[in-house]
């Protein structure tokens, strides 16, 4: 296997097929065949790591080597290796230019107690057919291999010998004689130097003959190499001709090989830009040629167009150039540390891959090109600092110091922490109770490292300013790091304080009774110093006012259980959980100070059965179905949806004989039941939003008794005359007013009328049933309309209430306010308030009359004898809840929606005039 060692160099030694010795199969080598290159993956090992080539005798593949015999190697900061060899490597078995096998075996060293255990890899890859010729541009060497003639064909000898020739014929071969040819010399241009096979090898090329191709390979900077300026792009170009000599005749084979250099990559902080050219001169004997196939890939492998979409890497193939665009940490690249004047920098580098394919239209030869180009960009700066996430808002026996030190890449490990008395190691640390921890990114491509240091702890230094009522607390560090695999330290220093006040933390308590929590902060004989977090809401000045009750040291938050900042956690049969979550926090940070949950069972009614065969029911959002529209809710019967329905409610009223409602008989008892929940494909809807399998269902259920006898005892009188309802006037009053803001606090007087409004503008009605105390009874809207003037049957005539209910033609629709009790109004069911919206007539626009008459009918109730008809409540309509509006029902959910018992039909003598400016 393949790894590190203590030098930094790669140590490989290559094995020919047929070893006799102990093969043990293992997971971490992978070999691949990719096109003309074999690639091997070794994962990371951090032992150290010898090869063999046969029983005896042991190659050490040194870089020279490499690069002769054509092998590249590649590894990342964690130690991974990659291993990349020319199918024409000096190693290979060649089966008729068709098959090529290679075989390497690596030896781990053993303990003294055991022999040295021996991996075996091999690889054999098929390459059929080969183009006329082939340029390998790799990251260490050149390689061009070109067909040549049928009768010239090497038949390589046997190596024989010691070392010298072992080492020499074995990738040579090029001196045996076939056919009567022999190579005898090589011509490198423009120097026109020539030399014989012998001396071509001692300069570090290679040179070969294969059953059917010429080989030949040069390091990137050889002696006989050049620089060309190939459409601006700097390239380095190896061009030869190989001469072959059999009596009288002569052959000569051309070999150029043409690849890029660094220069020809271009950097941004965010993009590397690899500029190919598309006619590479050297290489073309004329202008005329056609570009077959243009590839990327990474590493020597391909990439399809989503793999590549996917990571974002661009080709662009112009007139001049090929272009690759590759993201600068983007997946298939690697970063990594260096420390340079104590300052620490990253790169990025990357090995793409160019594969093309092109014909020249006069020769008619095809060549193909493929260039595994490594790219590294240049260091990049990444200041280093330690975030200090100190809470200051804690008494400092329970105070620490959160500090976070980063970013690093995966290369960065922390060894120490010096301290002002003393250098723990990490394990020291957390022993000592730091809790030192390594935190990764969500890609696991970034790491920081965290600590917590007690304020109590000795290496901390306390100082107390009295006369400030302050402690001051200091922590100075320097973080030991090392860089890996190369073992580089550096460190890092940072000195964090923080002032925390000489105060006593306050203390939350609270309580229920049956319909409201009491939450009690007392904050200890010191000036408050948070602020206060109710639910998901502050505690303001309004609501204060309305919800808090102050003591000397302390002060009490009084909330209904059914408050929107409560949540409800679950519902029974008989009763609610409900939950009110309190913070307090530092105004300055907006860090927790103290937080307080307080969770209780009030007992409620949430489905009432009444003696005429009609139930009622009430489903409540809970916190764990936080995606829940209640509005969306269906009994049994799809079709029954409810009567009302907010955010967090939704009623529903039906008759036992309907929506889906089960009957079955349990002895004297009729049981009536029936399922709340969500239709199928909302449920599933729901559940995907939610990531949540849980279900909402909630049964409702009555029970009646099947056979009853009561006894009613009643007295009767004869009637003096008919019943009737008066109209208009009698001891039930009821006026109209215009309010002149939201608050309905103040009202237009007789004298402001006509009152001025613009276009559009809100204006916010009340209507009042003024003359009754009796809290039985309800007044309800049940028509509401406009006319251009005081006689109400006039025409034109544009509804604004219909039947109780918002005209659903009006594209302004009204919104009925809610009307709690106060110090006017003591009975909120004698009272209607709704908001229009100042318009005209189109028949007013030509006219320019200028003024608007509103009507209204009411009907007056038996809030205490539930019936159908207006009197069951003011209209709630779905589509006005989703615009936030209100209804009558909203502000009391506990309560059964009256029941019409009667009606009386009000004609106001008095119309509210509005005037639009002209």
């Amino acid at each position: 296997m393949i790894i590190f060692l203590s030098s930094g160099l790669f140590c490989l030694l290559m094995a020919a097929v047929g070893i006799q010795a102990q093969q043990t199969p293992i997971n971490d080598l992978n070999a691949e065949c990719l096109g003309n290159v074999i690639r091997l993956s070794v994962t990371p090992l951090f032992e150290d790591v010898d090869a063999v080539f046969n029983d005896t005798q042991i190659i050490n593949l040194t870089p020279g080597l490499a690069t002769q015999c054509g092998f590249s190697f590649k590894f990342d900061p964690m130690g991974n290796a990659m291993l990349f060899a020319s199918l024409q490597n000096c190693f290979s078995q060649n089966m008729d230019d068709k098959m090529f096998s290679l075989v390497m075996q690596f030896r781990l060293p053993g303990n003294h107690m055991t022999e040295d255990p021996v991996y075996r890899v091999g690889k054999t890859c098929s390459y059929t057919p080969w183009t006329s010729r082939e340029i390998l541009c790799d990251r260490n060497y050149m390689e061009v291999s070109v067909r040549t003639l049928p009768d010239i064909q090497t038949i390589p000898k046997q190596p024989t010998g010691g070392p010298k020739a072992r080492s020499g014929n074995f990738w040579r071969g090029a001196e045996a004689v076939a056919s009567g040819y022999k190579m005898t010399a090589v011509v490198f241009s423009p120097s026109k130097n020539v030399m014989n096979v012998d001396e071509v090898q001692r300069k570090g090329y290679a040179i070969a003959n294969t059953p059917t191709r010429l080989v030949l390979r040069s390091p990137h900077n050889a002696e006989e190499t050049y620089l060309q300026n190939v459409a601006g792009v700097p390239m380095r170009v190896l061009s030869t001709s190989t001469f072959f000599e059999q009596k009288w005749l002569v052959t000569r084979v051309d070999a150029t090989a043409v690849c890029p250099t660094p220069e020809a990559v271009a950097f941004t902080p965010e993009v590397i830009t690899w500029y190919m050219p598309k006619h590479i001169d050297p290489l073309f004997s004329s202008d005329a040629f056609t570009m077959l196939e243009v590839y990327m890939g990474i590493d020597a492998k391909r990439l399809d167009t989503e793999e590549m979409a996917a990571r974002n890497y661009s080709v662009l193939v112009t007139e001049a150039h090929i272009i690759v665009e590759i993201p600068v940490g983007a997946v298939g690249g690697y970063f990594k540390s260096h420390i340079q004047d104590d300052q620490y920098f990253v790169t990025y580098t990357i090995e793409p891959m160019l594969e093309l394919l092109w014909i020249e239209d006069v020769a008619h030869e095809n060549t193909s090109y493929k260039v595994l180009f490594p790219i590294t960009t240049p260091p990049m700066a990444r200041p280093l600092q330690v975030r200090n996430y100190t809470p200051i808002d804690t008494v400092p026996e329970q105070a620490v110091f959160v500090l976070e030190l980063g970013t690093f890449n995966l290369d960065v490990e922390l060894l120490n922490i010096t301290f002002p008395t003393m250098v723990l190691t990490v394990a020291e640390c957390n022993a000592r109770g730091f809790n030192v921890q390594e935190q990764r990114s969500p890609d696991n491509t970034l790491k920081t490292f965290r600590m917590e240091v007690p304020f109590s702890d000795p290496v901390v230094f306390k100082e107390r300013r009295a006369e400030q009522g302050v402690t001051t607390f200091t922590l100075q560090l320097i973080y030991g790091l090392v860089i890996f695999p190369e073992y580089a330290p550096f460190s890092h220093s940072a000195v964090v304080d923080a002032v925390l006040l000489d105060i006593v933390p306050p203390s939350v308590t609270g309580n229920c009774d049956q319909e409201n929590f009491h939450i009690t902060v007392d904050y200890r004989n010191q000036e408050p110093f948070f602020v206060v977090l109710v639910g998901k809401r502050l505690l303001n000045h309004e609501f204060a006012q309305q919800y808090l009750t102050e003591g000397d040291t302390d002060f009490t938050i009084t909330l209904p259980f059914s408050s929107p900042d409560a949540v409800f956690e679950s519902v029974h049969s008989s009763s609610v959980r409900s939950r009110l979550d309190v913070a307090l926090l530092n105004p300055y940070n907006n860090m927790t100070i103290k937080y307080f949950s307080l969770a209780c069972s009030f007992l409620k009614t949430l489905t009432e059965c009444f003696s005429n065969g009609t139930m009622t029911a009430l489903a409540v959002k809970v916190e764990s179905a936080p995606g829940l529209n209640p509005g969306q809710l269906t009994l049994s019967d799809p079709a029954c949806g409810p009567t009302y329905s907010d955010d967090r409610f939704a009623y529903f009223h039906f008759t036992v004989n309907s929506c889906g409602t089960t009957r079955k008989f349990i002895n004297n008892v009729m049981l009536y039941e029936n399922e709340i929940s969500l239709p199928d494909e909302l449920e599933v809807k729901l559940n995907a939003t939610t990531s949540s399998e849980e279900e909402y269902q909630l049964k409702v259920s009555c029970y009646y008794v099947a056979n009853i006898t009561r006894t009613l005892a009643f007295l009767t009188r004869p009637r003096d005359n008919e019943p009737f309802a008066e109209t208009g006037t009698g001891r039930l009053m009821v006026r109209m007013r215009l309010a002149q803001d939201a608050s309905y606090n103040t009202f237009h007087q007789e004298e402001d009328y006509p009152v001025v409004r613009y276009l559009r503008q809100p204006l916010h009605f009340e209507v009042e049933l003024t003359t009754s105390s009796d809290p039985k009874v309800a007044l309800v809207l049940d028509h509401c309309w406009a006319t251009l003037n005081e006689d109400r049957d006039s025409r034109p005539r544009w509804n604004l209430i219909i039947n109780g209910c918002e005209n659903p033609e009006d594209p302004y629709r009204v919104v009925f306010h809610p009307v709690e009790v106060d110090a006017r109004v003591h009975f909120p069911s004698h009272v209607k308030r709704f908001e229009a919206y100042m318009f005209s007539f189109a028949e007013d626009a030509v006219e320019q009359s200028g003024q608007v008459f509103v009507h209204c009918d009411v009907v007056i109730c038996d809030a205490s004898s539930p019936t159908g008809g207006p009197c069951s409540g003011q209209c709630v309509n779905q589509d006005n809840l989703k615009r936030g509006r209100s209804c009558f029902m909203l502000f009391r959910p506990w309560q059964t929606i009256t029941e019409l018992i009667g009606s009386l039909s009000l004609s106001l003598n008095r119309s509210t005039t509005c005037q639009r400016p002209l």
